[in-house]
């Protein structure tokens, strides 16, 4: 499978044509809005420029978390860990904001048989497919 098609597959992207700062500033109350508490923020240019390694382009790192299905996913499946707190990521390319994620879709499929914690992530995944969107508008 080419790299390209691979990362299409395990992201989630939306685009908006809104300033990059814009959208930032939009995180905290977009996931107040969807039941998301924001536990984390990531300026990541400015983290890897202070390395030494400045960046052409901003890239900002939301930790996210919904605690409910989160304590549901973990009590089962503690393997699990590896992919919280959701991650949403909003970086420019070509004069666009993007606003990414993980394809939760994915991971579904892998928690089907416990039909609460199935139903419980679907949930979780439209709801941040909303606050994605509406960073996007």
């Amino acid at each position: 499978m080419p790299p390209k098609k691979m990362i299409d597959l395990f992201t989630l992207k939306m685009s908006s044509t809104k300033p990059i700062e814009l959208v930032a500033q939009q995180v905290q109350n977009a996931c107040e809005s969807n039941h998301f508490a924001l536990l984390q923020t990531y300026n990541y240019h400015e983290i890897v420029e202070s390395k030494g390694f400045p960046m052409k382009r901003k890239v900002f790192i939301y930790d996210i978390c919904q605690a409910k299905t989160a304590s549901l996913m973990l009590s089962t499946n503690p393997h699990f860990a590896i992919f919280m707190p959701c991650t949403l990521a909003i970086y420019e390319n070509d004069n666009e904001t993007i606003i990414s994620t993980m394809n939760m879709e994915l991971l579904l499929k892998a928690v089907s048989s416990d039909k609460e914690l199935y139903n419980e992530a679907k949930v979780l995944f439209s709801s941040f497919k909303s606050l994605m969107t509406s960073l996007t508008i």
